[in-house]
Protein backbone atom coordinates (compact mmCIF):
# COMPACT_ATOMS: atom_id res chain seq x y z
CA UNK A 1 0.00 0.00 0.00
CA UNK A 2 1.35 3.31 -0.83
CA UNK A 3 2.32 5.31 2.16
CA UNK A 4 0.19 8.67 2.89
CA UNK A 5 3.16 10.54 2.09
CA UNK A 6 3.14 9.65 -1.47
CA UNK A 7 -0.83 10.42 -2.19
CA UNK A 8 -0.33 13.85 -4.32
CA UNK A 9 -3.72 15.62 -2.51
CA UNK A 10 -1.82 15.35 0.85
CA UNK A 11 1.53 16.67 -0.58
CA UNK A 12 2.05 20.11 0.55
CA UNK A 13 0.62 22.97 -1.25
CA UNK A 14 1.77 26.85 -1.53
CA UNK A 15 -1.75 28.32 -0.39
CA UNK A 16 -0.68 31.88 -0.99
CA UNK A 17 0.46 31.38 -4.57
CA UNK A 18 -1.58 32.41 -7.26
CA UNK A 19 -2.80 30.23 -10.03
CA UNK A 20 -1.52 30.25 -13.07
CA UNK A 21 -4.84 29.24 -14.59
CA UNK A 22 -7.30 32.03 -13.82
CA UNK A 23 -10.65 32.07 -14.53
CA UNK A 24 -10.71 35.50 -16.44
CA UNK A 25 -8.76 34.46 -18.56
CA UNK A 26 -10.42 31.17 -19.63
CA UNK A 27 -13.77 33.40 -19.82
CA UNK A 28 -12.02 36.09 -22.12
CA UNK A 29 -11.46 33.32 -24.60
CA UNK A 30 -14.93 31.75 -24.02
CA UNK A 31 -16.43 35.06 -25.13
CA UNK A 32 -13.79 35.83 -27.89
CA UNK A 33 -14.94 32.23 -29.50
CA UNK A 34 -18.78 32.42 -29.00
CA UNK A 35 -18.85 36.25 -29.68
CA UNK A 36 -20.54 37.07 -26.32
CA UNK A 37 -20.12 40.58 -25.53
CA UNK A 38 -18.54 41.12 -21.78
CA UNK A 39 -21.74 41.34 -19.82
CA UNK A 40 -21.70 40.91 -16.13
CA UNK A 41 -24.00 38.60 -14.42
CA UNK A 42 -26.47 39.48 -11.40
CA UNK A 43 -24.48 40.27 -8.18
CA UNK A 44 -26.18 37.53 -6.68
CA UNK A 45 -26.20 33.99 -8.16
CA UNK A 46 -27.58 30.06 -7.45
CA UNK A 47 -26.21 27.05 -7.90
CA UNK A 48 -28.81 24.80 -8.83
CA UNK A 49 -27.47 20.97 -8.56
CA UNK A 50 -30.28 18.96 -9.33
CA UNK A 51 -30.99 21.30 -12.28
CA UNK A 52 -34.58 21.51 -11.29
CA UNK A 53 -34.61 25.28 -11.00
CA UNK A 54 -33.24 26.09 -14.04
CA UNK A 55 -35.65 23.65 -16.29
CA UNK A 56 -38.85 25.12 -14.33
CA UNK A 57 -37.15 28.60 -15.51
CA UNK A 58 -36.98 27.60 -19.02
CA UNK A 59 -39.84 25.33 -19.18
CA UNK A 60 -42.07 27.99 -17.46
CA UNK A 61 -40.71 31.13 -19.32
CA UNK A 62 -40.19 32.65 -15.91
CA UNK A 63 -36.86 32.87 -16.51
CA UNK A 64 -34.40 34.50 -19.15
CA UNK A 65 -31.26 32.89 -20.74
CA UNK A 66 -28.45 35.06 -19.47
CA UNK A 67 -26.84 36.48 -22.77
CA UNK A 68 -23.07 37.08 -21.18
CA UNK A 69 -22.46 33.64 -19.38
CA UNK A 70 -19.38 32.37 -20.84
CA UNK A 71 -18.79 29.67 -19.10
CA UNK A 72 -18.16 26.29 -21.27
CA UNK A 73 -19.84 23.67 -19.35
CA UNK A 74 -23.11 25.55 -18.64
CA UNK A 75 -25.87 28.06 -19.34
CA UNK A 76 -27.52 30.65 -16.52
CA UNK A 77 -30.90 31.69 -16.40
CA UNK A 78 -32.17 35.13 -14.72
CA UNK A 79 -35.17 35.22 -12.84
CA UNK A 80 -36.77 38.48 -11.09
CA UNK A 81 -37.21 37.65 -7.40
CA UNK A 82 -39.34 40.11 -6.23
CA UNK A 83 -36.97 42.85 -7.17
CA UNK A 84 -33.94 40.97 -7.26
CA UNK A 85 -32.41 39.90 -9.78
CA UNK A 86 -30.82 35.97 -9.19
CA UNK A 87 -28.69 34.04 -11.93
CA UNK A 88 -29.28 30.45 -11.92
CA UNK A 89 -26.45 27.96 -13.00
CA UNK A 90 -27.53 24.33 -13.09
CA UNK A 91 -26.23 20.57 -13.24
CA UNK A 92 -23.02 21.94 -10.81
CA UNK A 93 -22.73 18.61 -9.11
CA UNK A 94 -20.19 18.00 -6.69
CA UNK A 95 -17.39 19.94 -5.09
CA UNK A 96 -14.81 20.58 -8.00
CA UNK A 97 -17.49 21.62 -10.98
CA UNK A 98 -18.94 23.65 -8.14
CA UNK A 99 -16.04 25.25 -6.90
CA UNK A 100 -15.16 26.11 -11.24
CA UNK A 101 -18.76 27.56 -11.56
CA UNK A 102 -18.12 29.79 -8.50
CA UNK A 103 -14.76 31.06 -9.70
CA UNK A 104 -16.01 32.10 -12.92
CA UNK A 105 -18.98 33.37 -11.89
CA UNK A 106 -16.78 35.64 -9.26
CA UNK A 107 -14.76 36.38 -11.85
CA UNK A 108 -18.16 37.68 -14.16
CA UNK A 109 -19.56 40.02 -11.27
CA UNK A 110 -21.16 37.79 -8.74
CA UNK A 111 -20.75 39.09 -5.29
CA UNK A 112 -22.98 36.47 -3.38
CA UNK A 113 -22.99 33.20 -4.44
CA UNK A 114 -26.16 30.69 -2.67
CA UNK A 115 -26.30 27.07 -2.91
CA UNK A 116 -28.97 25.03 -2.77
CA UNK A 117 -28.46 21.26 -3.14
CA UNK A 118 -30.41 17.96 -2.04
CA UNK A 119 -28.94 16.16 0.66
CA UNK A 120 -29.49 12.82 2.42
CA UNK A 121 -30.60 12.81 5.95
CA UNK A 122 -28.17 12.00 8.48
CA UNK A 123 -29.20 12.80 11.82
CA UNK A 124 -33.23 13.75 11.69
CA UNK A 125 -33.80 17.78 12.46
CA UNK A 126 -37.42 17.47 11.68
CA UNK A 127 -39.42 15.66 9.23
CA UNK A 128 -38.90 15.91 5.55
CA UNK A 129 -38.47 17.93 4.03
CA UNK A 130 -36.88 20.84 5.44
CA UNK A 131 -33.91 22.56 4.81
CA UNK A 132 -30.69 22.70 6.57
CA UNK A 133 -28.69 25.98 6.46
CA UNK A 134 -25.14 24.52 6.69
CA UNK A 135 -22.68 25.88 9.15
CA UNK A 136 -19.87 23.66 8.62
CA UNK A 137 -19.33 20.79 6.29
CA UNK A 138 -17.05 17.63 6.79
CA UNK A 139 -13.87 17.36 4.11
CA UNK A 140 -14.15 14.05 2.65
CA UNK A 141 -13.49 15.29 -0.80
CA UNK A 142 -10.62 16.81 -2.91
CA UNK A 143 -10.71 20.36 -4.16
CA UNK A 144 -10.98 21.72 -0.31
CA UNK A 145 -7.31 20.29 0.22
CA UNK A 146 -6.24 23.02 -2.63
CA UNK A 147 -7.76 25.99 -1.69
CA UNK A 148 -7.00 25.63 2.68
CA UNK A 149 -4.57 23.75 4.90
CA UNK A 150 -5.65 20.30 5.83
CA UNK A 151 -8.25 20.60 8.38
CA UNK A 152 -11.56 18.55 9.35
CA UNK A 153 -13.73 21.48 8.44
CA UNK A 154 -14.99 23.83 6.12
CA UNK A 155 -17.11 26.59 7.95
CA UNK A 156 -18.99 29.48 6.91
CA UNK A 157 -18.15 33.03 7.16
CA UNK A 158 -19.41 33.79 10.72
CA UNK A 159 -20.66 37.34 9.76
CA UNK A 160 -22.77 35.66 6.60
CA UNK A 161 -24.44 33.35 9.56
CA UNK A 162 -25.24 36.76 11.64
CA UNK A 163 -26.45 38.43 9.01
CA UNK A 164 -28.81 35.54 7.92
CA UNK A 165 -30.42 35.42 11.86
CA UNK A 166 -34.36 35.48 11.14
CA UNK A 167 -34.11 35.94 7.64
CA UNK A 168 -36.21 32.51 7.09
CA UNK A 169 -38.83 33.23 9.74
CA UNK A 170 -41.74 33.99 7.21
CA UNK A 171 -41.17 30.76 5.08
CA UNK A 172 -43.35 27.90 5.24
CA UNK A 173 -40.72 25.28 5.02
CA UNK A 174 -38.13 25.21 7.99
CA UNK A 175 -34.18 26.32 7.81
CA UNK A 176 -32.56 24.85 10.23
CA UNK A 177 -28.99 25.03 11.43
CA UNK A 178 -26.78 22.14 10.70
CA UNK A 179 -23.74 20.49 9.68
CA UNK A 180 -22.83 17.62 6.59
CA UNK A 181 -20.57 15.17 5.20
CA UNK A 182 -19.33 15.92 1.93
CA UNK A 183 -18.17 13.29 -0.20
CA UNK A 184 -16.96 13.47 -3.54
CA UNK A 185 -17.98 9.58 -3.46
CA UNK A 186 -21.81 9.40 -3.23
CA UNK A 187 -21.87 5.62 -3.83
CA UNK A 188 -19.20 5.12 -0.98
CA UNK A 189 -21.71 6.02 1.66
CA UNK A 190 -21.11 3.17 3.61
CA UNK A 191 -22.89 1.78 6.86
CA UNK A 192 -19.61 2.57 8.85
CA UNK A 193 -19.61 6.21 7.18
CA UNK A 194 -22.79 7.14 7.67
CA UNK A 195 -22.86 5.70 11.33
CA UNK A 196 -19.63 7.92 12.05
CA UNK A 197 -21.25 10.74 10.73
CA UNK A 198 -24.46 10.44 13.20
CA UNK A 199 -22.00 10.12 16.01
CA UNK A 200 -20.75 13.42 14.96
CA UNK A 201 -24.18 15.02 15.04
CA UNK A 202 -23.96 15.61 11.12
CA UNK A 203 -27.45 16.55 9.38
CA UNK A 204 -26.96 15.39 6.05
CA UNK A 205 -24.60 14.07 3.04
CA UNK A 206 -24.06 16.23 0.11
CA UNK A 207 -21.45 16.66 -2.58
CA UNK A 208 -20.64 20.66 -2.28
CA UNK A 209 -20.57 22.70 0.72
CA UNK A 210 -16.75 21.74 1.86
CA UNK A 211 -15.32 22.31 -1.19
CA UNK A 212 -17.16 25.83 -1.89
CA UNK A 213 -16.66 26.72 1.84
CA UNK A 214 -12.93 25.83 1.45
CA UNK A 215 -12.51 27.98 -1.45
CA UNK A 216 -14.88 31.06 0.47
CA UNK A 217 -12.22 31.00 2.68
CA UNK A 218 -9.50 31.09 0.57
CA UNK A 219 -10.49 34.54 -1.76
CA UNK A 220 -12.96 35.95 0.23
CA UNK A 221 -15.94 35.26 -1.61
CA UNK A 222 -19.28 35.28 0.04
CA UNK A 223 -21.07 31.84 -0.16
CA UNK A 224 -23.87 30.41 1.80
CA UNK A 225 -24.38 26.55 1.43
CA UNK A 226 -27.84 25.44 1.97
CA UNK A 227 -29.43 21.45 1.83
CA UNK A 228 -32.87 20.46 1.11
CA UNK A 229 -33.21 17.25 3.24
CA UNK A 230 -35.41 15.14 0.88
CA UNK A 231 -34.07 11.39 0.97
CA UNK A 232 -32.50 9.02 3.23
CA UNK A 233 -29.96 7.58 0.45
CA UNK A 234 -33.01 5.77 -0.69
CA UNK A 235 -33.01 3.21 2.07
CA UNK A 236 -36.69 4.10 2.69
CA UNK A 237 -39.94 4.25 0.63
CA UNK A 238 -40.81 7.35 -0.72
CA UNK A 239 -37.56 9.60 -0.84
CA UNK A 240 -36.28 12.29 -2.82
CA UNK A 241 -39.75 13.95 -2.84
CA UNK A 242 -39.90 17.77 -2.77
CA UNK A 243 -42.83 18.88 -2.95
CA UNK A 244 -44.31 21.27 -5.72
CA UNK A 245 -42.34 21.11 -9.08
CA UNK A 246 -39.76 19.36 -7.38
CA UNK A 247 -39.33 22.29 -4.72
CA UNK A 248 -38.44 25.06 -6.87
CA UNK A 249 -40.84 27.49 -5.47
CA UNK A 250 -39.40 27.07 -1.67
CA UNK A 251 -35.68 26.57 -3.16
CA UNK A 252 -36.18 30.26 -4.85
CA UNK A 253 -37.81 31.47 -1.16
CA UNK A 254 -34.78 30.07 0.58
CA UNK A 255 -32.58 32.22 -2.26
CA UNK A 256 -34.59 35.14 -2.35
CA UNK A 257 -34.37 35.19 1.56
CA UNK A 258 -30.42 35.19 1.86
CA UNK A 259 -30.31 37.57 -0.95
CA UNK A 260 -32.48 39.97 0.99
CA UNK A 261 -30.67 40.08 4.15
CA UNK A 262 -27.14 39.79 3.10
CA UNK A 263 -27.24 42.20 -0.12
Amino acid sequence: MTSPEGFPLLAAKDYEAPSLFEPANLLREARRQKGLSSLAVPEVCMLDPDGDVVRHLAESGRGTRHAGWACYHTEMWSVDLDGIEVGVVGMAVGGSFAVLVAEQLAASGCELLVSVTSAGQITPLGATPYVVLIDRALRDEGTSAHYVPPARWSRVDDGLVKGLDGAFDHLPEPVLTGSSWTTDAPYRETASAIAAAEHEGIACVEMEAASLYAYATASGARVVCLAHITNTMATAGDDFEKGLDNGVHDALAVVRAVAAALR
